[in-house]
């Protein structure tokens, strides 16, 4: 009988931390969750304004009256436009960061070669070089291939940007998929290209489509490169569309907002959309390992 009081004594008592522990949890989540959700609250409130409205009725006063013109007069001044070369620029630059990172991780993580240290660890030392260290070196390269002033001007800085951390991630990930698949399609036959095809390309899409949500993000609202490798209006991506709201002496600061808004709608319904596959990529290394 002592035993099982002591024992009963000891289950409320780990029951009592673990709700302690949950409301801990929670309030921090919370906390997170306000913290989150401010700038985004602050953003569309203000981009329903008038321009001095900020002023007259505060920042996180509800707007009014709703002023909707600003998103009317964004649409009209060839929002889309930017829009649509973000889209392709993006596009095209995240099917070669993941075409290169896989050709590259696949041999790293299933194939053993006297050199495969050496280029792994380059590769990881990449990672450490800031980006912005090379504006300078890459206008030049750009503007002696002919690419200055076009929209192939950013797809390569943003790939190779891109790659050491993806060809990390993507390398760490392909060397949890047990060899023995491998091995048993040899047996059937398989040759190298077969298996890469067929067998470790689909059974890294989670690793794919983490890396391509994580680097979409970052190519999406990448600034510098595109505001130094493009001048003409036509052919500016939408990170450049705010110039296009800032006078002279003032800024239209809910026209500003409301840019924002539209540019970021993209990118949060893209992770709503495939936020499961995020989750999975992240989580499926360590579950494996």
């Amino acid at each position: 009988m002592a035993k099982e009081n002591i024992k009963d004594a000891d289950y409320r008592k780990a029951k009592v931390k673990s709700k302690i522990a949950w409301a801990i949890a929670i309030f921090f989540a919370c906390v997170m969750l306000i913290i989150t959700l401010t700038p985004f609250f602050f953003m569309i409130m203000n981009s329903f304004r008038k321009q001095f409205d900020m002023l007259q009725q505060g920042v996180f006063h509800l707007p009014d009256p709703w002023f909707f013109e600003n998103f009317v007069t964004v649409v009209e001044k060839g929002f889309f436009g930017y829009f649509l070369r973000s889209v392709i620029v993006v596009g095209v630059s995240l099917i070669l960061m993941l075409i290169i990172s896989s050709f590259a991780a696949y041999p790293l993580s299933r194939m053993r070669f006297k050199l495969n240290p050496w280029i792994y660890a380059m590769i990881v030392a990449m990672m450490s070089v800031p980006m912005h260290v090379t504006l300078i070196p890459i206008f030049k390269l750009t503007t002696a291939v002919g690419f200055y002033d076009s929209l192939k001007a950013l797809i390569g800085p943003y790939v190779a940007f891109s790659l050491p951390m993806s060809i990390f991630i993507l390398t760490a990930f392909m060397k949890t998929i047990p060899k023995e698949i491998e091995e048993s399609a040899e047996i059937d036959g398989c040759n190298r290209y077969q298996s890469f095809f067929f067998l470790i390309l689909p059974l890294s899409k989670s690793g794919l489509s983490t890396l391509a949500i994580y680097n979409g993000v970052s190519m999406w609202n990448e600034f510098a490169f595109a505001n130094t490798l493009i001048i003409s209006p036509e052919n500016k991506t939408l990170p450049l569309v705010l110039g296009q709201f800032k006078g002279e002496h003032a800024m239209n600061i809910p026209m500003i907002m409301a840019v924002l808004t539209l540019s970021v709608l993209p990118m949060i319904i893209l992770f709503i959309v495939f936020q499961d596959k995020l989750v999975k990529g992240m989580m499926s290394g360590a579950v494996k390992g």
